[in-house]
């Protein structure tokens, strides 16, 4: 298993690597000038070329590539190009809205999507399986911005029983948490019914049955815990999603997260604190897969010998 890690941050390193070189690349082909983007149309070229030499735009790409780099491994991704501070600076303080945004949608979606899935299994093929199967389908099938604005309409503009947008305290992230864990929910959902059905059928539940453990106990004691196997796994992997996936809510709810940071960097081609935000996600993502491994690891014995 610790060769198993060491093998996964090993390979995570040449991945962060790739993706900084791609997010370079694809930002340095892109025509024009960001200086001359980001001070409008009217500006000084004196002044242009005066900014474009203070942030090293008029270097060679490979020494840009190798400064950024080098700055990177020490924590520093230079300087915001419109915001005038220090991205990590800006990371950082951005952070801790997507970290708690993301937590409570991920409570959200395990909360409801366990429940209901272990309902529609007991129930199957029953009223309350059809319902619950109906409306996962529907989390899983709406787009984010959709279920966003509905209840932005619903909860904040009709009944004025939360915040439309803004952080104000705990409240204003509700409803961004249910936009952006519903999608989740309807995942975890439709797994634990098809694991707990396909459980179910297994001899050993009979074999419990038939001791005479009434059926909460089966079901919680044997059958429940074999279905979480593959639900961990997605439930760790959908944090790392979350955490770097909540573009579209941070922007509808103005929540000063990672995703707006990423927003605002696109709209005024503000080079590093793009690349620094897409190069913050992506080792949140092979973080997330990583703790996946390792906890299916730890849960299923099975995994720890072939490893």
């Amino acid at each position: 298993m610790k060769q198993n890690i060491i093998k996964r941050l090993l390979q995570a390193v040449f991945v962060l690597l790739g993706v900084a070189l791609l997010i370079f690349i694809m930002l340095r082909i892109v025509p024009g000038n960001p200086i001359a983007t980001m001070m409008g149309e009217h500006a000084d070229p004196a002044t242009i070329e005066r900014m474009t030499a203070e942030f090293g735009l008029d270097q060679p790409a490979i020494v840009q590539f190798a400064r950024y780099l080098s700055g990177a491994v020490r924590g520093d991704f230079g300087t915001s190009y419109s915001l005038g501070r220090p991205v990590a600076a800006l990371m950082r303080q951005a952070f801790g809205n997507t970290l708690k945004l993301a937590f409570l949608a991920a409570l959200f979606a395990w909360i409801l999507g366990i429940t209901c899935g272990i309902i529609a299994a007991v129930k199957k093929n029953g009223l309350l399986d059809r319902l619950f199967m109906g409306l996962s389908l529907l989390g899983v099938s709406m787009p984010v911005f959709m279920v966003a604005m509905l209840l932005q309409y619903v909860f904040a503009f009709h009944l004025h029983w939360l915040p439309i947008s803004g952080v104000d305290g705990l409240k204003s992230f509700i409803l961004p948490a249910i936009a952006l864990g519903w999608n989740s929910a309807g995942s975890v959902s439709r797994l634990v019914r098809s694991t707990l059905i396909e459980i179910l059928q297994e001899d050993y539940i009979d074999t419990a049955r038939a001791k005479g453990n009434r059926q909460m106990g089966v079901l919680l004691r044997h059958a429940l815990r074999n279905a979480m196997l593959p639900v961990v796994t997605m439930m760790a992997i959908q944090i790392s999603s979350l955490l770097s996936g909540a573009v579209i809510t941070e922007t509808i709810f103005s929540i000063n997260g990672i995703g707006q940071l990423a927003v605002q960097a696109i709209n005024g081609r503000d080079i590093p604190l793009l690349q620094g935000t897409a190069l913050f996600s992506t080792a949140i993502v092979i973080i997330g897969n990583l703790l996946a491994d390792c906890l299916y690891s730890v849960l299923d014995p099975r995994i720890r010998k072939e490893a």
